[in-house]
């Protein structure tokens, strides 16, 4: 068995950035294989079965990295492809190897950091639209109030470092409004787009002081860290010497310029497709 293997970490842009930086942090002894799919974002208004085609075609490069793990570090993707992939392909394609999402470790323990169980989300449309993180929490707090805001002009103000502007007053305002008008009672909200901490200074100018933002980075890399842990069967398969790889859509030049916004350094990547 190869031990050579890496933990492929997917986004459709740069926002997997910020949840690939806190992975490093538990997890920094592990080789990495980032790509980010620059060329074809954002995915979030795209339709379900775009969203599919195009984290699958990544996914299979991934593998063909030498990725056995993978890591969909987009909540779009996560949304939209996941369980399509891990149900229909996974089967076919490479039945020993795993794919994984952002949803699932946020919604088994987001109920636990809200007092009065009333929480608001902002996320993308297609994530929204999903569904995804109503389903998800339903199953492990069926109690928990659950309120979506979709902010469309988010991403783009991130990816061309407006969102800190007062330009970018007007569309954070509004949308924190929309959220805590529609429910009162909210003490929590999660930033449901791996985008968004880039955007939360912002968003705590028009919060009240006692309300919290949750980022999704921690809580995917601690429960990466207990996957590996009871699932020996993948970590064997994984090479621990450090090295990290980057890929992406577009040209490298214009990638790594904005890489480094999001993750906190800089970054040498390669384009492929």
């Amino acid at each position: 068995m190869n031990i050579q293997g890496k933990i492929g970490i997917f986004d459709s842009g740069y926002g997997g950035l910020t949840i690939f930086k806190e992975i490093l942090k538990e997890l920094p002894e592990y080789d990495y294989v980032y790509l980010g799919d620059n060329a074809r974002a954002p995915y979030g208004s795209r339709s379900f079965e775009t969203v599919y085609r195009f984290t699958l075609e990544c996914v299979q490069y991934l593998f063909e990295k030498n990725c056995p793990l993978v890591i969909l570090a987009c909540n779009t993707a996560s949304a939209k492809a996941l369980r399509t992939i891990q149900q229909k392909d996974l089967p076919k394609i490479a039945p020993q190897n795993r794919v994984l999402g952002v949803i699932r470790p946020t919604t088994e323990i987001i109920g636990h950091l809200s007092p009065s169980k009333h929480i608001g989300i902002f996320a993308t449309e297609g994530t929204v639209k999903s569904e995804s993180y109503l389903i998800e929490i339903k199953k492990f707090f069926p109690d928990l109030i659950v309120t979506q805001e979709a902010c469309p002009m988010w991403v783009p103000l991130i990816e061309n470092n407006e969102h800190l502007s007062e330009g970018a007053n007007y569309f954070v305002k509004k949308h924190v409004q929309n959220l805590l008008t529609a429910d009162k009672n909210i003490d929590s909200i999660l930033l449901a787009c791996t985008h968004y901490p880039l955007i939360a200074p912002k968003i705590k100018e028009f919060l009240p002081s006692n309300i919290q933002l949750i980022s999704q980075g921690n809580i995917v890399a601690k429960s990466l860290k207990k996957y590996l842990l009871h699932h020996p069967e993948i970590d064997i398969r994984l090479g621990k010497h450090k090295q990290r790889e980057y890929y992406t859509t577009i040209e490298a030049e214009w990638f790594n310029e904005k890489a480094a916004l999001f993750f906190g350094e800089t970054i040498h990547a390669k384009k492929i497709f």
